[in-house]
């Protein structure tokens, strides 16, 4: 079981281990520190966000059921879509550990407190303004998803997470973002980009399926910030809004053939260190 994998994983204190928990979901363990980062694991928006032309259908099922994750320390949602704020993670996670701090944008405010969880478990996020949370140093960094959207009080909707883990390794998740003006200087020194991949297009945003960088985008981000290793994310549950990694794979050879890359099996773990 996955669970008894993650919690038996053996790292060196200047070591993360990352599981891949499908979309853009990831768990990072740190010297007996736990975070989740937009983890998906039901199929919410298979039962509540189909159309008459678009269909929503999970390609595979969640690696771990939210249940089992009653040692997790901090939760990060990026926007409030239903795929990277899920309510029935979100719901099951606060029933089975009462000890999270949830770390999200001013824009998820209200609907984490609509699923129950209370006020003071709750940090909204401010871009740019980091936040020390035990041993980590989290720095929120505005996305644009497709453009950067603020709210009437200037809080940008959507963030990502500029994370260190101690001095050890520093990563960055995206969340569902395109690049822009000034998100490359607040990427450099980053160890590992966790980056989307499956772009955006007239047909899908006409859909309202709002989107992302491509492969080719991902790829000249990582490179021009220096980044160590670069995982694609949000390219492989639901066909609706895919894009083939062997397609960010091509891209990658043409563009930049040294550019070290992990492509994620859903449960599937990495050790990372320098």
């Amino acid at each position: 079981m996955l669970k008894e994998e993650i919690m038996a994983v053996k790292t060196l204190d200047h070591q993360i281990a990352v599981f891949y928990l499908g979309q853009e979901g990831f768990l990072i363990r740190y010297q007996g520190t736990s975070i989740l980062i937009d983890a998906y694991l039901s199929d919410y928006v298979d039962r509540n966000c189909c159309t008459d032309s678009v269909v929503w259908k999970r390609k595979y099922d969640a690696p771990i059921d939210a249940s089992e994750l009653d040692f997790i320390d901090y939760v990060f949602c990026t926007h409030p879509h239903f795929d990277h704020a899920d309510p029935d993670t979100l719901t099951v996670l606060n029933k089975v550990n009462k000890n999270i701090t949830y770390i999200i944008p001013y824009s998820l405010e209200e609907l984490m407190i609509s699923y129950g969880i209370p006020e003071d478990r709750i940090r909204c996020a401010d871009a740019d303004q980091e936040m020390k949370l035990s041993n980590l140093l989290v720095t929120p960094v505005p996305a644009a998803h497709e453009q950067l959207h603020k709210d009437e009080n200037g809080h940008y909707k959507e963030l990502g997470y500029r994370i260190q883990f101690g001095e050890d390794v520093t990563i960055f998740h995206a969340g569902d973002c395109c690049p822009y003006d000034g998100l490359s200087e607040r990427l450099k020194g980053v160890d590992i980009g966790f980056l989307p991949v499956n772009g955006r297009d007239y047909y899908r945003l006409r859909e309202d399926i709002i989107g992302n960088m491509d492969s080719s985008e991902a790829i000249l981000l990582a490179k021009e910030t220096g980044m160590s290793l670069l995982v694609p994310m949000h390219f492989d549950l639901y066909a609706v809004n895919e894009v083939n990694p062997a397609h960010f794979v091509d891209r990658l050879f043409a563009l930049n053939r040294m550019q070290r890359f992990h492509i994620f099996a859903p449960g599937e773990s990495y050790i990372f260190g320098k």
